[in-house]
């Protein structure tokens, strides 16, 4: 059995949706189809999900929400009425109709459940549609087959480990299963909905519960490239890539897929295709447990934006014992999650993000550490990119970090931090956020002009 994904750019329109039928029924081993909501039909457009996002804003700042209402039918009665589904329609007209309808006691609970309706109606479509052409399909609703989700503190949305045995079942469907990604239930019955790109860990879970042979996540792109197309013309392509390498990858910016979906796919190792709706002969790039080949010395390079540093210094700082705890006790009681700790000596950077560390934060984070240890310095460096670069084979080949770092240095760009991870597959670089694209471009000038 095959667990295919598809992405809002392969489900904007009624031509890609047939494009996305035909590729199911191309292999009957493809037997679980996890849809997002339709994507844009061109670059001006807006995606259902934005206008879903609309919609609830509208609702609950106390407006009717009608003309954005609106615009959401219109979206799917024209995908509707090109597949020749009217009856589906009325169905998906009702079904949003209802829940945009319910009192709202909850305006994040409200903003999930109205989200994740792009989704939820895509999957109806589709389900429809298969069952037009003369193949039985069924829309498999989340609560129903039991995809149990709760959030955790700081916002994460974690899988609970009952939804894999309840997902399992799916494997006694005579029908393909159409699965709406992007959300799940509480266990009391309301709707969580993943970060924005969530489909893709919603296929890597119905992939694990399935045990499938391979998870396929169809999207816009041939393959995996070293680079983001976007800052690169025609970037070299990844045939093959690890779970680690693609998760320090989609981590630091990649966009190919969401960084979460690895996951379950990895603990049940499970690979995963990348494939292309537009070009199905395509091979694509799998990411795998172990690789067969390098194509390269680095794999791939990227950077994202919107992180921060709270530097800190102590005169024998290594000497004291529980320094580092008390420093994390303190960002846990903020709710912070670390993302880098480079150190020296008598001093230590902790990574943030920027987002999550608000000035009121910033504010009683420094107050405590400057009260509680006592430190010679403290202070936060804000407007800081991290850009990495990435590949299993820097682990076997001496200066490949010097490298990169007299790259950066002769293209004028200043380090802000270096910092390498234990496994040696990747080095991150700090820089101003103003440098970043730059910093990646010059990378990948480097190592693959």
């Amino acid at each position: 059995m095959k667990v295919t994904k598809f992405g809002g750019s392969s489900l904007a329109d009624a031509t890609q949706i047939k494009k996305v039928c035909d590729i199911l029924l191309s292999d009957e081993e493809r037997r679980v189809i996890v849809v997002s909501a339709p994507g844009k039909r061109f670059s001006s457009d807006i995606k259902v999900t934005d206008l879903l996002i609309a919609l609830a804003n509208a609702k609950i700042s106390g407006q009717s929400g009608e003309k954005e209402l609106e615009a959401v039918f219109d979206r799917f009665a024209s995908i509707c009425a090109e597949l020749d589904i009217p009856e589906c329609m009325e169905s998906i007209k009702a079904n949003i109709t209802e829940s945009v309808s319910k009192p709202i006691t909850d305006a994040g609970r409200y903003m999930d459940a109205t989200k994740a309706l792009g989704e939820d109606s895509c999957a109806r479509l589709v389900a429809t549609y298969l069952n037009k052409t003369g193949h039985k399909a069924t829309y498999c609703n989340p609560k129903v087959a039991g995809l149990y989700l709760e959030t955790e503190l700081g916002g994460h949305v974690k899988v609970l480990p009952e939804s894999y045995d309840n997902l399992s079942d799916l494997t006694n469907l005579r029908e393909i299963c159409v699965f709406p990604g992007f959300y799940g239930y509480s266990k009391d019955g309301e709707i969580i909905t993943f970060s924005r790109g969530g489909s893709d860990i919603t296929g890597a879970i119905l992939a694990a519960a399935v045990h499938a042979t391979v998870y396929e996540n169809w999207t816009d792109v041939d393959n995996v490239y070293a680079v983001n197309p976007n800052l690169v013309q025609n970037p070299f392509p990844v045939t093959e890539i690890t779970y680690d390498e693609m998760r320090e990858l989609a981590y630091a910016g990649f966009s190919v897929l969401h960084e979460e979906a690895l996951y379950p796919a990895f603990v049940r190792g499970i690979p995963v295709n990348i494939r292309n709706t537009n070009n199905p002969s395509s091979k694509g790039t799998m990411i795998v447990s172990k690789r067969t080949h390098y194509d390269s010395l680095v794999t791939g390079i990227a950077g994202e934006k919107g992180f921060c540093a709270l530097n800190m210094s102590k005169y024998l700082m290594n000497r004291e014992v529980g320094f580092v705890v008390k420093i994390l006790s303190i960002l846990a009681d903020e709710g912070l999650s670390i993302e880098h700790m480079p150190s020296g000596i008598d001093s230590v950077s902790i990574i943030l993000r920027s987002a999550d560390f608000t000035p009121e934060k910033e504010r009683r984070v420094i107050e405590r550490i400057s009260l509680e240890l006592n430190v010679d310095s403290v202070s936060v460096n804000r407007d800081l990119a991290i850009v990495m670069i990435v590949g299993e084979a820097m682990a076997n080949t001496v200066g490949t970090t010097a490298r990169a770092a007299t790259a950066l240095s002769k293209a004028g760009i200043n380090l802000e931090l270096i910092n390498q991870g234990a496994s040696e597959i990747s080095v991150m670089f700090g820089v101003r956020e103003e440098y970043c694209a730059y910093a990646v471009r010059t990378l990948y000038k480097e190592f693959f002009s």
